[in-house]
């Protein structure tokens, strides 16, 4: 977990900001606040149809120029695949091919967690429903085995989103 994390340098020192983490972590709070103090252009990644090819979808956008923010991509396709499908869509060969693309933008992925107990509450308030706490914590537990294996190769900065107001950016 980072120490003091400062979102106003983070969102200030890179062109493209990769939020990852577990449905009701915060991602699109997040996101809407770095798209209008900092002029990214958000990328909403729902559920990709299994007949599209993910990892040219992603090589496309991240081919394109200006200061971009995905809420959830090609992450979380490693994650919720092999849970909902026994298996990933995206191999870690891609992931890692789009990961230097990332890293070639100037950017920076950010692992937003926070306790299974409390991304199960927002869910059932901002939804009225949820996943079991059981699938929250098996997502929790999915995405810091992925960001483990992913900060062999770049940078991962983990926030913890514990509190269910994010602080302000800055």
């Amino acid at each position: 977990m980072a120490d003091a994390v400062n979102l106003e340098e983070m969102a200030t020192t890179h062109d493209t900001l990769v939020l990852e983490g577990p449905d009701g972590v915060g991602k699109s709070t997040l996101a809407e606040r770095f798209a209008v103090q900092h002029g990214f252009r958000v990328i909403h990644s729902p559920r990709t149809p299994d007949h599209l090819d993910l990892a040219t979808r992603y090589r496309e956008i991240l081919s394109g120029a200006g200061r971009i923010l995905f809420d959830r991509c090609f992450i979380s396709e490693l994650v919720y695949g092999p849970l909902h499908r026994g298996r990933s869509r995206i191999t870690w060969s891609e992931a890692l091919d789009l990961a230097e693309s990332v890293i070639n933008r100037k950017g920076l992925f950010v692992h937003l967690t926070a306790p299974p107990p409390v991304i199960h509450q927002r869910l059932l308030d901002r939804d009225g429903e949820s996943v079991g706490l059981g699938e929250v914590a098996a997502l929790v537990t999915g995405y810091q085995r992925v960001f483990t294996t992913l900060a062999d190769y770049t940078k991962v900065l983990t926030f913890g989103t514990t509190t269910l107001e994010l602080p302000p950016a800055g």
